[in-house]
């Protein structure tokens, strides 16, 4: 490997930690606006999806629209949408932790529908984040914080439809770029009709907040992400993106003083290490 081969995959790790670090903002904005969380989607999406289009139109990616750009783009439109109900109804970590057990159901997919065979580790992993999950039910007692942790594990599913449907189209920009202005698409055109209804006051600073969502927690994300993934390993990319379940659960701490119980932080701890270790071992 070149000295510029290196420097360049010392960048794009780089970008990947802004990146993480970006998408971590979510729980604290999404917690601070009093909106209906399907409205709080829509627009952050339809924000974000503008972003996206400037960066397709300049970098002169075409759209490309085929079964794995819009079952992609219907999986990331679902996740996102019920990752913000689940941050209402549930502590931010439970919500974030929970959408990150993705790896695992990608693995539950891909056995179940296009027949891949598990191996012996891979059986392993999902027993022991299963269990991690259970201990999230443990603390949250009430009907709210537990449909919330419900939303935030169907979340996860939706995501890793997303991870197949990409996997399954080929290693090609285009449909993986298609499938998020897709799902951008979609998230806007469900939660307007179905948000507006459900909110009622809309205060000025609450604008600023979802702008800064659509902006620097969607928007330019994305954005960092596709140059970073060119240059960056498919598992440093997995690894690092770990940064945001660890660092959305501190800012909520941090600035709304929302903190997850007891089992809730062993099952958080019991997931991201899990899923790390199955990232490594399967790289």
């Amino acid at each position: 490997m070149t000295q510029t081969d290196i420097k360049r995959k010392n960048r794009a790790m780089l970008l990947m930690v802004i990146t993480a670090a970006m998408w971590s903002l979510g729980g604290i904005f999404i917690k601070l606006i009093s909106w209906s969380p399907f409205l709080i989607a829509g627009i952050r999406s339809g924000i974000s999806g503008s972003i996206m289009a400037m960066y397709m139109a300049a970098t002169h990616t075409r759209f490309k629209l085929n079964k794995y750009s819009v079952l992609a783009g219907v999986g990331l439109a679902f996740s996102a949408t019920l990752f913000t109900i689940a941050n209402k109804l549930t502590t931010a970590a439970n919500a974030i932790v929970l959408q990150y057990t993705a790896p695992i159901f990608i693995l539950i997919i891909s056995a179940l529908f296009f027949k891949q065979k598990m191996q012996k580790q891979d059986v392993l992993v999902v027993c022991i984040t299963m269990g991690g999950m259970v201990l999230f039910f443990l603390d949250q007692l009430s009907p709210g914080n537990m449909l919330g942790n419900v939303f935030g594990i169907l979340a996860g599913i939706f995501l890793a439809q997303m991870f197949v449907m990409v996997g399954r189209g080929g290693d090609d920009d285009a449909t993986r770029m298609s499938g998020i202005m897709i799902a951008h698409v979609l998230t806007l055109l469900i939660g307007l009709p179905i948000g507006i209804p459900q909110t009622t006051e809309i205060a000025a600073i609450e604008i600023v907040y979802v702008i800064i969502l659509g902006v620097f927690q969607l928007g330019i994300p994305y954005v960092l992400y596709g140059i970073a993934s060119r240059d960056c390993p498919p598992l440093a990319c997995s690894l690092i993106g770990m940064l945001e379940p660890l660092l959305n659960p501190v800012w909520v701490a941090i600035f709304i003083g929302e903190v997850p119980g007891p089992f809730a932080l062993v099952g958080a701890v019991i997931i991201i290490a899990t899923v790390s270790w199955w990232c490594i071992k399967s790289r």
